[in-house]
């Protein structure tokens, strides 16, 4: 105990003791900011594009994030579950289960690395099929995606180490990384496009050898500290009690996010039914949307991180009432970001282009969703504090259930019955917000979160873990 202790001491955080509200606010934080820049990389590359490339360009780059995000959704729900194993293993204070966890963690990321690459560039082109990219947008997008998954390692490698860091409670030195990648990457965007003309595939060039450069200043911070979730290069290997606790608890969150993920694929078409403009209104809008979610995705992960903590120290109470505290700071300030949104939509859109339709369409969409956000705080605080106990195969299978069966049958109604109404397609996503926040709500209070007398006293993760992603 006293070894730990002590090399544990510095940018870690023990969340078991001290001031709740004090740990989800100096957590979050730093991890708001991390989101921001990481978040810019995306915006970054759709303001150039849109600006100085063009409507098609834009409605190209910002209509292939489901295509991305299928296999990345997939290898970022694992991270999730390797967060959860090893804050757990962190809070019962077991550095030799907490080291082989790290270990696994870091071997399964290298391979996943090479074989997402390989993955996603077979699967570019029928997917773009399927999400009826129209032929104007087809090429651009296709060069885009394809250069995007050749260097997806540098993103993987750096989620699954900044993971590792914020499960110890040190969410800082990622956010400084992120910030010095995401000016590079702002930096590599004018460069490539404006200087060299090289189009998307110049905001996709920047994209990856800026994660490149996250992915190793994180590796760096881990391969040297001294602290017991240090990586040691010649102690890689995979720990099979380890790796089952770590696809127990992330492989339903990445099939989860992947299948989400593949679902708006076709989504995706029902938006592309109308025209070019609309694509570029619909993936301007989802560029602010990112911004909105922040608070609460930080607030989440800040809450998975304490509930793991927690639970690894056998204290439930403590645990909800973390939870209770982080969805009161989730709705506060996510309704404050909604209400501003709306009051500056216009400005905000005319960042991302000055046609007047382009803009229009996105105005509609803000109009149109944002009144249904504080629903994303229940879909993902809960989640996220259900992780972190390791009890989530339900909420797995709730979030599925919204996220592509509802949504899909909602879509196809709409298709056959209305004939693809703009205002009805474009309210599909908090349709399904509304059904899971419903669902999740009425599992979370059956939970051993709320009835933490149920409970016995924890030994090793042995459950699924969701996503604390917007769906």
């Amino acid at each position: 105990m006293a070894l730990f202790s002590r090399l544990s001491r510095g940018r870690d955080a023990d969340m078991t003791q001290g001031v709740i509200w004090k740990h989800l606010l100096s957590f979050s934080i730093p991890m708001a900011l991390g989101l921001l820049f990481q978040q810019l990389y995306n915006t970054v590359d759709a303001v150039v594009v849109g600006r100085f490339v063009g409507q098609t360009a834009l409605a190209a780059v910002g209509s292939v994030g489901s295509i991305l995000n299928t296999l990345v959704g997939f290898c970022i729900g694992l991270s999730a579950g390797a967060g959860v194993v090893i804050s757990q293993r962190y809070g019962a204070h077991d550095e030799e289960g907490l080291s082989d966890a790290v270990h696994t963690a870091i071997s399964v990321t290298l391979i996943l690395s090479v074989v997402t690459a390989a993955l996603g560039t077979a699967i570019v082109t029928p997917m773009l099929h399927l999400m009826d990219m129209p032929e104007s947008a087809f090429g651009e997008a296709k060069e885009y995606v394809t250069i995007y998954f050749l260097g997806i390692g540098g993103l993987l490698v750096y989620n699954m180490g900044s993971g590792i860091l914020r499960a110890v409670g040190d969410a800082r030195r990622p956010l400084y990384f992120l910030i010095f990648s995401a000016l590079l990457n702002i930096a590599g965007d004018l460069l490539f496009v404006v200087g060299f003309h090289l189009g998307v595939a110049g905001v996709a060039y920047a994209t990856i050898l800026s994660q490149l450069c996250s992915a190793v200043l994180v590796m760096t911070v881990l391969t040297r500290t001294d602290a017991p979730y240090a990586i040691r290069w010649r102690r890689l290997r995979i720990a099979r009690p380890m790796l089952r606790s770590i696809f127990s608890l992330g492989l339903p969150s990445g099939i989860q996010q992947a299948v989400t993920s593949f679902s708006n694929v076709f989504v995706q078409s029902y938006i592309n039914y109308f025209d070019t403009a609309c694509m570029a209104g619909w993936a301007s809008y989802n560029k602010i949307d990112a911004f909105i979610l922040i608070p609460v995705q930080s607030i989440s992960l800040a809450a998975a991180t304490f509930v793991g903590q927690n639970y690894g120290a056998g204290d439930l109470r403590r645990a909800n009432k973390g939870v209770k505290q982080a969805m009161r700071m989730a709705l506060a300030v996510t309704a404050i970001l909604a209400v501003g949104v709306v009051l500056a939509r216009r400005q905000l859109l005319g960042l991302f282009s000055e046609e007047k339709d382009v803009v229009e369409y996105g105005a509609r969409f803000i109009l149109l969703i944002s009144p249904f956000y504080l629903m994303i705080c229940f879909t993902s605080i809960y989640p996220g504090a259900l992780r972190g106990i390791g009890s989530a195969k339900t909420p797995v299978v709730i979030m599925l259930f919204s996220f592509v069966l509802f949504r899909q049958a909602y879509l196809f109604a709409n298709a056959r019955l209305f004939g693809n109404e703009f205002i009805l397609t474009a309210l599909a996503y908090p349709a399904g917000w509304v059904v899971c926040a419903a669902l999740l709500a009425i599992f979370y209070r059956r939970s051993i979160l709320c009835h933490p007398e149920r409970a016995l006293a924890p030994q090793t993760p042995s459950a699924e873990g969701p996503s604390a992603e917007k769906g």
